[in-house]
């Protein structure tokens, strides 16, 4: 029996990849996605849901919320702490097991078939098909997405173009009864010891998720900064569950975000906000984009480079934006991380901080308000 050639094939079954693969079924392609790993599957994350991440679900998706978060605790190198609080919610936390689970399945429920534990190993195309190497043979298809993380295969096939790499540190602890109480509806933040550093706590139904990240390159320095922060915060008595790293990578202006009938999303892309290395939002964005405009490529509505010039616009007016803004952002705090950390003391920078994460604006709108953007031009230049 000949194997069937596929309208779209999609390799990653993050929420990258299962909101492409939805969007393509959706759309009417014939759809398959992959992944190398089986699900339910562990992701080192933590876990927290803004209102671009919310609004860009599928109709009717119940979110596995564990944590619906109204207050935030902020300290600067472990002291100056302080918290602000709202009365509605500023974040959903959620474990990344479930929320992936949840989205792959509302993906197989659009009609597009799964195969897990398939490892892709080269990428060839010829005329009109792709043809993907994987360790359960060759797959055919008219139009690939790209969507298997920050090591992305397919983006090195793409060609995909770094400009900053960092590292994520992160365990996951048993909260005690006291520790529940202290944070239940609140996340921590901490402003690092290296600039563009910083630290978290999230709490979730059963663990306390500590992190920290740091630019790469320093890998003793950030395991040191996530032991001092964690005996900060008074942990260092609690179980630990888990612990792993990461690596996230933020793509260079420009980088090619697809080659012919191959196209690439979310981390595999390396789109992520570079300020706070947000990436569930830029991933489940992406990947609808990029489910739709490979749709079009596989079923034949659309020639390759028009799918592909229409996803990079698509990219170029939203995410890419934001992340122009992040990373003069990021620049600015990596220059004075206490003006960000006095900022939020003050109601107008409290206010600006809940509209972002709530979803009721971003950060590059709040960017072209006339004093925000002197600011930021500013502390640019000291």
């Amino acid at each position: 029996m000949t194997p069937p050639v596929y309208d779209v094939v999609v390799v990653g079954a993050g929420p990258a990849g299962s909101r492409a693969a939805q969007t393509a079924a959706e759309s009417g392609a014939s759809t398959l996605l992959v992944d190398r790993a089986t699900f339910p599957r562990y992701k080192t994350c933590g876990g927290g849901l803004i209102g671009p991440t919310l609004a860009s679900l599928p109709a009717g998706f119940e979110v596995p919320v564990q944590q619906r978060i109204t207050r935030a605790s902020f300290t600067m190198r472990g002291r100056s702490v302080f918290e602000k609080s709202t009365g509605d919610r500023i974040l959903s936390l959620v474990d990344r097991t479930e929320f992936d689970a949840a989205l792959l399945e509302a993906a197989r429920a659009a009609g597009a078939e799964l195969r897990t534990g398939v490892t892709v190993t080269a990428v060839r195309q010829s005329g009109d098909l792709v043809t993907l190497s994987t360790s359960a043979g060759a797959i055919e298809a008219r139009a690939v997405v790209g969507a298997d993380g920050s090591a992305s295969r397919i983006g090195r096939y793409v060609g995909v173009e770094l400009r900053q790499v960092d590292l994520g540190l992160e365990v996951e602890l048993a909260p005690d009864a006291a520790a529940r109480r202290a944070w239940a509806g609140r996340v921590h933040l901490d402003w690092g010891p290296v600039p563009g550093s910083y630290a978290w706590v999230f709490p979730k139904r059963d663990v306390l998720t500590v992190g920290v990240i740091m630019a790469k390159g320093s890998p003793a320095e950030t395991k040191q900064y996530l032991a001092d922060f964690v005996d900060q915060q008074g942990f260092s008595a609690l179980p630990v569950v888990r612990d792993s790293g990461h690596l996230t990578r933020c793509r260079a202006a420009g980088s090619p975000l697809g080659r012919g009938r191959v196209l690439v999303a979310g981390d595999a892309a390396g789109l992520l906000e570079p300020w706070t290395r947000e990436g569930i939002s830029y991933a489940v964005r992406s990947g609808v984009l990029a489910g739709a405009a490979a749709a079009r490529v596989g079923t034949g509505t659309a020639a390759p480079e028009a799918g592909l010039a229409s996803y990079a616009r698509g990219i170029a007016d939203g995410l890419g934006a934001e992340m122009a803004v992040g990373e003069r952002t990021l620049r600015a705090f990596e220059r004075h991380p206490r003006a960000f950390h006095t900022l939020l003391r003050t109601a107008p920078g409290w206010r600006v901080f809940t509209r972002i994460t709530r979803g009721e604006t971003t950060l590059a709108r709040v960017a072209r308000h006339r004093v925000v953007r002197a600011g930021l031009t500013a502390m640019n230049r000291w």
